[in-house]
């Protein structure tokens, strides 16, 4: 229903950014790291998901495309709702995200307050799940040729391909980012320069 708001910063609180948009004033809960990038009286474009469910109605607002893209793959796991994917998303990064589940890193989600060790486990099972699903199809990320599931494991371009992968972005688009990129870098800088390069799209 609602892609992205574009408008005013008027309140800044724990956990939600309201933000005026033609004297409507929206109330998007957030994490730690969009309210960082708010300043009140700025104008800010937040990417949104609403959340319908019975007797409610909740409108999420991120700073970034691959914060909200995490958002969306971690409510997908059973058992894992809005609130628990908003602590994981503030103690964390979705470059953080993604190499825990690559690297099956439970201590990284386990920082988050109120997430345990089971939902940790869930976590990145469901997502590694799903990954190895898309993978056994066959993924672009060369550009060209689907690439088998074996060799998504061969080099730090593969590894950080599956990361992007499991925040949700399509062959195409991780194809895109990681084209031209510096593999030597260390992993997880590769990721978040793929996610830099993402946002600029």
């Amino acid at each position: 229903m609602f892609y992205y708001l574009d408008g005013t910063v008027t309140e800044i609180l724990p956990y939600l950014a309201v933000v005026d948009c033609e004297g409507v004033g929206y109330a998007c809960k957030t994490t730690n790291n969009t309210l960082a990038a708010l300043k009140k009286g700025q104008r800010k474009k937040l990417y949104t998901y609403l959340n319908v469910a019975e007797n409610l109605f909740e409108l999420y607002g991120f700073a970034t495309q691959s914060e909200l893209n995490s958002f969306k793959q971690l409510i997908s796991v059973s058992g894992v709702g809005p609130k628990a994917a908003l602590a994981i998303l503030s103690s964390g990064t979705p470059e953080t995200l993604a190499m825990a589940v690559v690297t099956g890193d439970e201590k990284a989600l386990t920082a988050a307050p109120g997430v345990g060790k089971k939902i940790a486990q869930r976590i990145i099972l469901e997502l590694k799940d799903k990954l190895a699903k898309e993978a056994a199809g066959g993924l672009d990320f060369s550009g060209g040729k689907g690439v088998p599931a074996p060799a998504l494991f061969e080099n730090k371009a593969a590894e950080a391909a599956q990361a992007l992968a499991v925040l949700g972005y399509s062959s195409q688009e991780v194809s895109m980012a990681l084209k031209g990129l510096d593999t030597d870098l260390p992993l997880e800088e590769l990721v978040r320069q793929s996610l830099k390069r993402m946002a600029r799209l």
